[in-house]
């Protein structure tokens, strides 16, 4: 269950809502967004009454709003053989940043969707290529399995069906394979991190993989002790330091010391009283690049 949505402000200055929509409208579709059935994919299975019990509306007045939402507003599509409610622009709004991570999460939540086209409905509207690669792959799968539902409308009826359960397998082989490939590729930084941070999230994982990409183990490993030596042990503030690095065009250890030694000179130049001497060169002119904010 999540412990919260995004729902943006402009919602509230959009054309059609301020013109078309009635104040019940808004309310169920907002409660549609944010209810603790809601997913990270933009399709859950909800029913009727539970609306009706947390909205405090009848299942009458729950079901002529659905059909105003789906009928004159177009915003969502509700299957009523499976109960599941599809949200038309939720990858257009809640995909900005993806990842491998978000990625697992989001094919992990498609597998459980019966109705395919609801999967397709929200995906046409996905603005991030990756994602909508991902939500057209089990579309165009899920076509390939029994279609036992009504006007040949593809439901699927669970992981009983070879074919499903031998692309679960091939699935699953790719994940440790590069899971394998990641941990090979920063084993050093994963085990530093681990050994003087604290425990290594999924998500953080993910970044620290792309850092190393971008500047190599050795660098990144550096940044880390620079956080540690001043009492950050947070990954935002390694990161902070990296960034700076990139805009310094530091891409080696040797670019590093020559950077350093630049700014031991112009430490020298100030005067006493301007001088942070606890703080490395390399960073004592913007201490606060990277920190998590309050």
């Amino acid at each position: 269950m999540a412990k919260y949505r995004v729902v943006y402000t402009q919602f509230w200055d959009d054309p059609k809502v301020v013109e078309e929509m009635t104040p019940e409208d808004k309310y169920i579709f907002l409660y549609l967004l944010t209810n603790k059935n809601t997913r990270q994919i933009g399709v859950y299975t909800i029913t009727k009454k539970q609306m009706a019990f947390d909205t405090g509306y009848s299942q009458e007045t729950i079901q002529s709003i659905l059909e105003r939402l789906i009928d004159k507003h177009k915003l969502v599509k509700y299957n009523p053989e499976t109960r599941e409610i599809a949200i038309k622009n939720w990858g257009k709004y809640n995909f900005i940043r993806g990842g491998k991570p978000v990625e697992d999460c989001v094919s992990a939540e498609l597998e459980k969707v019966k109705d395919v086209k609801l999967i397709q409905y929200v995906g046409e509207h996905i603005r991030n290529g990756r994602m909508r690669e991902i939500y057209e792959s089990y579309v165009d799968s899920s076509f390939e399995l029994s279609k036992n539902g009504p006007d040949d409308q593809p439901i699927r009826d669970g992981l009983d069906d070879t074919s499903t359960i031998r692309g679960q397998k091939e699935k699953q082989k790719e994940k440790e394979k590069e899971k394998q490939l990641l941990g090979g590729r920063c084993g050093q930084v994963f085990d530093f991190y681990q050994q003087n941070f604290g425990i290594l999230s999924p998500f953080i994982a993910e970044e620290i993989g792309e850092s190393v990409d971008e500047f190599g183990e050795p660098l990144v490993i550096e940044a880390m002790k620079i956080s540690l030596s001043v009492g950050k042990r947070n990954w935002r503030y390694t990161y902070g330091i990296l960034k700076r690095w990139r805009d310094e065009q530091v891409k080696t250890l040797e670019d590093l010391w020559a950077l350093e030694r630049v700014f031991e000179q112009q430490k020298k130049a100030l005067p006493m009283t301007e001088r942070c001497p606890n703080v490395p060169g390399i960073y004592q002119h913007n201490p606060s690049e990277g920190e998590d904010l309050p």
